[in-house]
């Protein structure tokens, strides 16, 4: 799958949901039936959920980011917010779930550890607000999935080679395609949704302090929450992308190639180079 082109061709010619199509085309390539897919897809989710579960009933911190998620629940009940109780709930998860990986969790890549907080976030606060049941989620994970293996074979989704824009970029684009699709949103939307959300994260640096899935990362995963779940608002809206969405990825893939090494999880630019941060490490490097 190589294309989210060839995904809409589908659609266009069966009928089916942006999802649907997904699922038929990798059962075409893989050469598993529908239902060995929809077995996987259902394991991902059950361990997705566990995660979830895990993260907000334990208390975790990593080596330099202690536990924060909390906060966020404290604030919303406390006062009224500016970010709708959706997207608070959404980031409070993916933070927990973030966290939770910093501190050795069992944690599900969406696409990778170090964005594993968005997906899961977008979903499951998607489950508590509009009451959908698992098989809604289950289509969702499988939108974002093309997204994220659309985006593999075109681009990247590893920092090293292209920035937290690969990675949580990634993370939120995928999350606003499964939105869009539990939404009930044509495949087209679907496809604007990524093509919005990618536009609006393209040269996002990776700038891990210490080198460590933790700062900026953890709070990275919560803000991106609300750049997907608008992405998802804007194309259920109406709202289209001027460049296509298969040439919106190609955009991040030669933007990840152009950035310099030093902003491509090696550490050595960006927030990982400030002098805060260079304290922080020689003070855990001197605990050890």
């Amino acid at each position: 799958m190589r294309a989210l082109s060839e995904i809409f061709a589908v659609c266009a010619s069966s009928g089916s949901s942006f999802a649907r199509a997904a699922v038929e085309i990798e059962a075409s390539e893989s050469g598993c039936s529908l239902e060995t897919l929809r077995d996987g897809m259902r394991s991902r989710l059950k361990d997705m959920e566990r995660s979830v579960e895990e993260a907000l009933s334990g208390s975790w911190r990593g080596l330099l980011v202690p536990e924060e998620a909390y906060l966020l629940r404290e604030y919303g009940a406390d006062a009224p917010s500016f970010s709708s109780p959706f997207v608070l709930t959404a980031a409070r998860i993916a933070i927990a779930v973030s966290t939770y990986n910093a501190a050795m969790g069992r944690i599900v890549a969406a696409p990778t550890a170090g964005s594993c907080g968005i997906l899961p976030g977008l979903l499951f606060s998607y489950r508590e607000y509009f009451d959908c049941d698992d098989e809604t989620l289950l289509y969702g994970l499988f939108a974002a999935a093309a997204v994220g293996a659309v985006t593999a074979a075109r681009a990247t989704l590893a920092g090293a080679s292209g920035g937290c824009q690969a990675e949580c970029g990634a993370a939120a684009a995928m999350g606003a395609a499964a939105l869009t699709q539990m939404r009930g949103g044509t495949p087209d939307a679907v496809g604007q949704a990524v093509a919005l959300a990618y536009k609006s994260i393209l040269g996002l640096v990776c700038d891990p302090v210490g080198g460590l899935v933790e700062s900026p990362c953890i709070k990275r995963n919560g803000m991106l929450v609300s750049l997907g779940a608008l992405a998802a608002d804007m194309a259920l809206a109406g709202l289209r992308s001027l460049i296509p969405p298969d040439e919106v990825i190609d955009a991040m893939g030669q933007v990840g190639r152009a950035l310099p090494e030093s902003l491509r999880e090696t550490a050595g630019g960006g927030l990982a180079v400030t002098p805060t941060a260079r304290e922080l490490v020689a003070k855990l490097l001197h605990q050890e």
